[in-house]
């Protein structure tokens, strides 16, 4: 073994869309910032093709999970969720991602962290960059956890076994406020001088809202159309940087962070050929969103995203309630119209004159898969 490297325990897993390496953080520096330093020399950042490490060069496939057993009552497991920077020298925990939150499960499973009680274990789990619990629930057989099955989710290829995330109490997680600024919907003035009307919700991760047609966008738009059209991705900074002020996440558009808030420009749902080339019809969908994965268009929809948006279409008044087939509100489940297909969230949300409008539950459906189980090396020089 080379004296220029140090070995750590890692799981490189897929979960739900999004891909990672699940570290414990026993087995990391204690010191935040020398523990930032090896996660970005693991993952060969800062470099735009990551190629000097485990990061996929690409928003999705650059997240990390810490993870650790809980001593909070009720809890089996604390994570914390990481975006580990491309270019940038940067892990950001502003937020969490419900994708990689639904390895945790699999992974405490697997690690002997929760014991496996067959046909589904639930795994308890507390997210510490929104102080919210987690609810996985995983299918089990013979002491392991299931990996084959039929569900498919948009955006992976196959199919696998069916994992349902639970987010009980989701609501006002970074504000303390499913409505950041107690309206349905807030004006915005752009540079160009534009009004637009924005609606700003804060479920699962805090979010604002535009409707596509405000912004000269048609709803439909592809990953690929931001490299002809590169003003989508501007505006769409813009508008999220100053909702971030809105929602007091910062004092100033320049010190929001490049994670927190979300944003997504919403419209009707309507016929569209994906990335893939497959058509999603009107009737599949109740409404279409992109969003975007630091930046970049989002390939398909963040589950947190895609829990902030559901609660938000049962939120009358708000510009994506506007934009939302009134079947949604019916059956308490919002599909989502994304790049890569769609994002099915069910999502309970009522409105009483004691408590004003209320997050009650939501949840989503994904698949993992583990990749690699081993060590992974990382520079000495990371630890200086």
């Amino acid at each position: 073994m080379s004296k220029e490297f140090i070995k750590i325990p890692a799981v490189y897993m897929r979960g739900g869309t999004s891909k990672g390496v699940y570290l414990m953080v026993k087995d990391l520096p204690e010191d935040p910032a020398i523990r930032d330093k090896v996660i970005l020399d693991m993952y060969g950042s800062p470099d735009i093709r990551q190629i000097n490490g485990m990061g996929g060069a690409d928003p999705l496939t650059s997240k990390v999970a810490l993870l650790a057993p809980s001593s909070r009552p009720g809890v089996d497991i604390d994570y914390t969720f990481g975006y580990v920077g491309i270019k940038e020298a940067v892990v950001d925990y502003d937020g969490n991602c419900g994708n990689i939150s639904s390895g945790v499960g699999v992974y405490a499973i697997r690690q002997g962290l929760v014991k496996a009680v067959e046909p589904v274990t639930k795994v308890v789990i507390f997210n510490t960059n929104t102080s919210k619990i987690i609810e996985a629930m995983i299918p089990v057989k013979d002491g392991d956890v299931v990996f084959d099955g039929d569900y498919a989710i948009a955006g992976v290829p196959g199919h696998g076994a069916k994992i349902v995330m639970n987010f009980p109490n989701s609501a006002g997680s970074k504000t303390g406020r499913l409505l950041p600024t107690g309206s349905v919907r807030d004006t915005m003035t752009l540079k160009d001088g534009r009004v637009v009307q924005v609606s700003l919700v804060d479920a699962a991760n805090p979010s604002v809202f535009v409707k596509a047609s405000d912004i000269g966008l048609t709803g439909k738009e592809l990953p690929a159309d931001c490299d002809t059209n590169p003003g989508i991705l501007e505006i769409m900074e813009e508008i999220r940087v100053r909702a971030g002020v809105m929602m007091g996440l910062a004092a100033s558009v320049e010190q929001v962070g490049p994670a927190v808030p979300k944003v997504a420009f919403v419209a009707p749902a309507q016929d569209y050929p994906t990335s893939e080339g497959n058509v999603i019809t009107a009737g599949e969908v109740d409404l279409v969103a992109r969003t975007k994965a630091m930046a970049e268009m989002h390939k398909t929809y963040a589950v947190t995203g895609g829990i902030c948006i559901a609660a938000a279409a049962m939120i009358e008044g708000t510009v994506v309630s506007e934009v939302c087939s009134p079947e949604a509100k019916g059956k308490g489940e919002v599909c989502i119209g994304h790049p890569s297909g769609i994002l099915e969230v069910f999502v309970d949300v009522k409105n009483t004159a004691e408590t004003g409008w209320t997050l009650l539950q939501a949840g989503v459906c994904r698949t993992a898969r583990p990749i690699m189980d081993g060590q992974v090396y990382v520079s000495r020089k990371a630890y200086q």
